[in-house]
């Protein structure tokens, strides 16, 4: 009985320190130090949540940047982050990058041999990348000043604006968070409607 006794304490002294204590205060260290972090990084628009920075979703009108496929079902489901696992020697993974270069080439009116960015065609491994590179974002500037009637360098400095430099200066490359880039654009066209009216 004595060891059934110390063996019943221990599991219940474990599950308060492990399951409770340990648990809480890392989560009111984690929401005093990163508030925003710790709150799942929401974007929020007129107070209503757009968002997370980082998930990526997906923006389908003409008149936004588009960001990378995602390999999840249904598209962007945090719930199943995933990668297609298929590689360059897949028939199906090349056929489905050929028909995405060939829908953006005609979306973008470019030529039918104009190189498209990697990260356009292919999903990333968590399948939820929120972002792309600035030549993917470059490569849609056209359409998206088009489609929202402005000029394609005002498009740029506003891309230019919401460039990420490689993480830790080195690492990686330029890239842009595409739900904050189409935010920034709304925004931008916003005031600018406020100041014409």
């Amino acid at each position: 009985m004595r060891q059934i006794r110390i063996s019943i304490t221990a599991i219940f002294l474990f599950t308060l320190l492990c399951g409770i204590i340990y648990p809480a205060a890392m989560t009111a260290i984690a929401r005093g130090a990163f508030p925003w972090l710790s709150q799942g990084s929401l974007i929020t628009t007129s107070g209503k949540p757009a968002g997370s920075a980082l998930i990526g979703q997906a923006f389908t009108k003409t008149g936004y940047f588009h960001g990378r496929p995602s390999a999840t079902d249904p598209q962007y489901n945090a719930r199943a982050s995933a990668a297609s696992n298929a590689g360059p020697t897949n028939a199906r993974f090349l056929a489905q990058v050929r028909e995405r270069a060939e829908r953006l080439r005609e979306e973008h009116g470019a030529a039918a041999d104009s190189a498209i960015p990697a990260d356009l065609v292919t999903a990333s491994a968590s399948g939820l990348d929120p972002h792309i590179s600035l030549e993917a974002a470059l490569f849609q500037v056209r359409r998206v000043a088009r489609e929202r009637k402005m000029d394609v360098a005002e498009i740029e400095a506003i891309i230019r604006q919401h460039a990420e430099g490689p993480f830790l200066g080195f690492w990686g490359k330029e890239r842009v968070n595409v739900l904050l880039l189409n935010r920034g654009l709304d925004l931008y066209q916003g005031e600018r409607h406020e100041k014409s009216g």
